[in-house]
């Protein structure tokens, strides 16, 4: 199964896609970001997001798509922007009719440190070593989008498979 991770945000964007299956090796098949300038207007940068996303959803061809669920931050401007990116990635990703989950960032943290309280020291030297990558993958989104595709598979998947083995059975 290969999934496309993806950690949203107005400025980073995080992507990355990862094959493998529960007690199966992990593969690395793509990582980095979608960047957009502070500078211009919500709109713009969100049409930028949504072709960064719909080119990665070409290039990698994913299975699944795992999203960052977005929580509740003081800030309500970086909730905000957060939220709207969340929201493209979705969309990208239903359009195409690819299964879509949310994740929570304690749910990932879990599912990649063994600790939902990781900080993203420990997050990003954890994908390092599941993916057997040189180094962490930079910026932080980028290794944050990692850990969600890995998340996903390890979590989610398998919900996914079931679904599909019984769609093969006519629903049985």
């Amino acid at each position: 199964m290969r999934v496309l991770g993806i950690d949203p945000g107005l400025t980073r964007c995080g992507l990355g896609a990862v094959e493998g299956a529960v007690g199966k090796p992990l593969r690395l098949i793509d990582v980095g970001v979608v960047r957009t300038s502070p500078d211009l207007p919500l709109a713009q940068r969100l049409v930028q997001i949504e072709q960064g996303i719909e080119e990665w959803l070409d290039a990698v061809r994913p299975d699944a798509v795992a999203v960052e669920r977005v929580f509740s931050q003081h800030n309500v401007r970086t909730v905000m922007g957060t939220a709207q990116a969340s929201g493209i990635a979705l969309v990208a990703a239903a359009r195409r009719g690819l299964p879509v989950a949310s994740h929570t960032p304690s749910e990932v943290k879990a599912a990649v440190t063994g600790s939902g309280r990781a900080d993203k020291a420990q997050v990003g030297a954890m994908v390092t070593r599941l993916l057997m990558l040189d180094a962490v993958p930079k910026p932080a989104d980028a290794a944050d989008a990692l850990a969600l595709a890995i998340c996903h598979l390890w979590r989610g998947g398998a919900q996914e498979r079931i679904a599909a083995a019984l769609a093969g059975q006519g629903g049985r």
